[in-house]
């Protein structure tokens, strides 16, 4: 996560500025979503977006940064992230799961944020992968996985209304072909 802070500077005062003098602190950027709707949040709290750090950087007098493939709802559960980790950053996600309980493998703050609907998952997993948020992107995916892990071909089906495209013959060859995966 530190890669993301951008390196600063104190003033005599103790205010933080980045390397151009400007006050990090005080800097606020417009989110812009999907359906225009505009998102002020402190810059150094957006900038955990690699995709927002990029273009925030790249003109330093546009504070409106677009981001056409976030619907709102969204983006407020994003901000709504980046706001807690900010100041708590995320600790890096075991792999494999050991649980598939998310209060075993993450902290409970996060264990909660991802306790939604599959709908609203699916779209934090989209935007997390476009603005380059890779701690969610990586929670997002995690829950995705405590939901998969230990079950059947079948359940996993259900779980998440998958049409099972296979004819019965199909299935038993592959099954027969990977059968290394269920002794693993």
């Amino acid at each position: 996560m530190s890669s993301c802070i951008p390196m600063n500077t104190s003033t005599d005062d103790g205010t933080v500025q980045g390397l151009d003098g400007d006050d990090v602190q005080e800097q606020t950027l417009k989110l812009i979503s999907q359906e225009d709707e505009k998102f002020e949040i402190p810059k150094r709290i957006a900038i955990q977006s690699e995709l927002v750090k990029t273009m925030s950087e790249g003109d330093k007098e546009e504070n409106e940064i677009p981001l056409p493939n976030v619907k709102s709802a969204t983006l407020r559960q994003v901000i709504e992230y980046l706001t807690y980790h900010v100041d708590n950053p995320a600790k890096e996600i075991e792999k494999p799961l050991k649980s598939i309980h998310m209060r075993e493998v993450v902290c409970e703050w996060d264990a909660k944020f991802v306790e939604i609907e599959q709908e609203p998952l699916f779209e934090l997993i989209l935007a997390a992968n476009y603005m380059d948020i890779k701690p969610l992107l990586e929670l997002c995916c995690a829950k995705v996985s405590s939901m998969i892990k230990g079950k059947t071909p079948e359940q996993i089906r259900k779980t998440f209304n998958i049409v099972n495209d296979f004819t019965p013959e199909e299935e038993t060859r592959i099954i027969a072909e990977n059968k290394w995966v269920e002794e693993a």
